[in-house]
């Protein structure tokens, strides 16, 4: 495993520039990236600091600095010191400029404005935190999508996942010999979706969770024959309910997400072509 510096210069919250570097990373393997996350960049005070930093922790830069004073900084900066230095917009930028004959208005954060998107994802958010492990059942009719699933299979973090992309997201743990609430059986709007995963893979995970809290690990919440048959009960209620199943096991939070937002969209569409017809 080679290590290296990569430092991620962004004039706003860093969140775009995190993304691409990682999603570029991520197309080699056995590398491993020590992160430098420098955020809110817009005077070039602070590329000086980023430069000394370079100094002392050479690596690879790259940046989303659309204020032109500050990204030459940075640029002519780098050269200097003969550290590569890539934007990490541009040919994006550029591209979409060329295509659609018009002007770039650089701004930095443009994409954090707050906007209706931006309000309707921090409603999400608290909706996600108040349906949270199957509280607030009693308006799970306001839902656009309910998880269900058993202990550690990611339920809450691809709720906050989802709500990040503004859709309200509940999620509903199924615990051994305690019923689901009647409320989920009564639902026409919302999407329900049941997560599974691997029961060795739910075991090895459980038991982390128990060390971390230093709890008593001899417990039947990680005896594989009884997460088996609990991984086998919730299937068979998914089945019954005629629920699409995700078998979370081998997904990232990314990946599943992803594959819920397909399911979202088909029962957009069908609600859609059933309202239609009435």
């Amino acid at each position: 495993m080679s290590s290296f510096n990569l430092h991620m210069v962004s004039d706003s919250t860093g969140e775009t520039v995190r993304l691409v570097a990682r999603a570029c990373l991520a197309q080699y393997k056995n590398v491993e990236a020590t992160e430098h996350l420098w955020t809110l960049v817009r005077n070039v005070d602070q590329v000086d600091e980023i430069l000394t930093a370079l100094q002392n922790d050479p690596g690879f830069v790259v940046f989303t600095l659309v204020n032109e004073e500050t990204r030459s900084a940075l640029e002519k900066g780098c050269r200097k010191l003969q550290i590569p230095c890539i934007s990490a917009l541009d040919p994006v930028v550029n591209g979409l400029g060329a295509f659609l004959g018009a002007e770039v208005h650089a701004k930095p954060g443009r994409q954090h404005v707050m906007d209706v998107e931006y309000f309707n994802r921090i409603e999400a958010m608290h909706f996600a935190l108040s349906h949270d492990d199957g509280q607030s059942t009693w308006d799970l009719q306001d839902a656009d999508i309910i998880l269900v699933g058993v202990s550690r299979t990611s339920k809450t973090p691809t709720c906050m996942y989802l709500a990040n992309r503004g859709i309200k997201a509940a999620n509903i743990p199924i615990v051994p010999g305690c019923p689901l609430p009647d409320e989920i059986f009564n639902l026409h709007i919302p999407l329900i979706i049941g997560l599974t995963k691997n029961p060795k893979r739910l075991v090895e995970i459980r038991r982390q969770r128990l060390r971390m809290l230093e709890q008593d690990e001899h417990t039947d919440y990680v005896d594989m024959e009884r997460v088996t048959q609990e991984v086998q009960e919730a299937k068979k209620v998914y089945l019954k309910q005629n629920w699409p199943i995700i078998n979370v096991s081998r997904k990232s939070i990314e990946e599943t997400a992803a594959t819920i937002l397909q399911y979202y969209r088909r029962h957009q569409d069908m609600l859609a072509g059933r309202a239609d017809v009435v």
